[in-house]
């Protein structure tokens, strides 16, 4: 009942009842022996959902399925069911737990085996499962295959259907009024006029606050984090593709001083930018003070100013021709990401559990901030897929481990990326384990963004496409049943 309500999106609106009931689940865990009465499905299932909701539950629950030799029984091979639930709790996975590394090689290797001998909907729930495992996906965009997929065949589905219809109705209003106010906003900044060369994609920007903060409560809050992102693009494209080293070190000082004064000598591109970025942060600033009692201006000027350099660094690295090593580039890329600036300011706009430490802490780029940050960085530095719209270079990881390995070869270096993205969702899984230092809203929408990476960097089968492309168009525009 929880998985259905989480796949249809919908389960916010009993979070306290699911709240209660894996509680329970979890003190009746901790006192059972791994569940042995239970099939793999079952075990799978109850593990994904109580480590989703951060309750630090062992892995060593799936040891009843492996024989004496210390693998997975092979009686379990037909049970396709019980695989792909093992294939998505193997993806919550923290380092060190080979258990289940070796439960994510074994049930993958065995349904990718299946697809050949399985009907057309099985087929396509295997594909879907392997290829979007829950996750690492947002169960918004999915909700209307799920109920595809599933129906007739889950009496809760059938019974739910129409309450996420209702649902997904009310959101996508919610959605196209949001998307109305940004874009006034946007153009009222006039910023698209000044700076011809930027990229213009209000739609895109809002995607990202859409993904993250799904529960449709955070309306405002989901409109005042477009603001901030939309400047981290535009910025990125005046350091990408337009301005010189000299004015790019101004503008940066600029920031750093946070002093309007300070673009006197800019270029009047330059200086329509500044104004916006000052005048935006700090009526952001007010409204958060307004609604919780706390003024960040000075945590978001921080994040500006350390974005700033970032992108400075980088723009010397490019304009000497000198890519730095692999590592070098990598500490620089996770901030010039942008992750930092939106998490921090998503932080303020939630406003829950402000205090000093918890204030100190996000200025200080904690690891459920930096593990998404390398997960963006590293996804965009894949390749797969280059925005339409910029044609600015700003380096790839994947250049730089070719430069430090002598005679690797693209594959190579695509590999060792894939790795280190899987380290990294290893590490956020490990941040997102209770007790955090953060709230769980703040946590989920953390998970979220790194969630929409994939759909953001990623093109469909004929590589034209945007994956992110159809998303819009379901979310924002079709008449859905579901």
């Amino acid at each position: 009942m929880i998985d259905t309500l989480q796949r249809l999106s919908i389960d916010y609106h009993f979070q306290e009842e699911i709240e209660a009931l894996l509680q329970k689940q979890y003190m009746e865990s901790t006192i059972s022996d791994g569940y042995p009465e239970f099939d793999l499905y079952e075990v799978s299932t109850r593990f994904r959902l109580l480590r989703q909701e951060g309750y630090n539950v062992p892995a060593d629950v799936f040891n009843n399925f492996k024989n004496k030799e210390g693998r997975f029984k092979s009686e379990l091979g037909t049970d396709i069911k019980g695989l792909m639930a093992l294939y998505e709790a193997s993806h919550l996975s923290i380092k060190g737990e080979d258990i289940l590394d070796q439960a994510a090689d074994y049930s993958c290797l065995l349904l990718d085996g299946w697809m050949m001998n399985l009907d057309q909907r099985q087929a396509r729930l295997v594909d879907s499962t392997l290829r979007y495992p829950y996750p690492k996906n947002l169960a918004r965009f999915t909700a209307r295959s799920f109920v595809s997929d599933y129906k007739g065949i889950n009496g809760w589905v059938d019974g739910l259907q129409e309450l996420a219809t209702m649902d997904f109705k009310m959101v996508q209003s919610t959605n196209q009024r949001e998307i109305l106010q940004f874009s006034e906003w946007w153009k009222d900044m006039g910023l698209a006029n000044d700076l011809k060369f930027a990229r213009n994609q209000p739609l895109k920007w809002y995607m990202w606050p859409m993904a993250a903060l799904t529960n449709p409560r955070f309306s405002q809050q989901r409109v005042e984090l477009t603001k901030p992102i939309s400047l981290i693009y535009i910025i990125d494209d005046i350091f990408d593709v337009y301005g010189t080293l000299e004015e790019l070190t101004l503008f940066t000082e600029a920031v750093n001083r946070w002093d309007l004064a300070a673009v006197e000598n800019l270029p009047y591109y330059m200086k329509s930018c500044f104004n916006a970025l000052y005048d935006t942060t700090n009526e952001i600033a007010y409204k958060i003070f307004k609604a919780h009692g706390w003024n960040p201006i000075d945590s978001l000027q921080k994040t500006w100013a350390s974005l700033c350099n970032a992108f400075l660094v980088e723009a010397k690295w490019f304009a000497s021709g000198q890519l730095p090593n692999s590592e070098e580039y990598l500490k620089t890329a996770v901030v010039s990401s942008g992750v930092h600036v939106v998490l921090v300011h998503m932080f303020f706009l939630l406003g829950h559990g402000i205090t000093r430490k918890t204030v100190d802490l996000v200025n200080d780029n904690p690891g459920i901030i930096t593990s998404t940050a390398t997960i963006l960085r590293l996804w965009e530095d894949l390749g797969s897929a280059k925005d339409e719209d910029q044609d600015g270079h700003d380096g790839s990881y994947v250049d730089c481990y070719m430069t430090d390995h002598k005679g690797s070869s693209v594959n190579r270096a695509r590999e060792e990326v894939n790795r280190m993205i899987s380290d990294a969702w290893k590490c956020l899984n490990q941040e997102c384990l209770s007790p955090n230092s953060f709230s769980a809203c703040f946590t989920k929408s953390s998970l979220n963004l790194a969630r929409m990476v994939p759909l953001m960097y990623s093109y469909d089968d004929n590589h034209k496409l945007p994956i992110l492309q159809e998303h819009m168009k379901s979310m924002l525009y079709d008449d859905v049943s579901l």
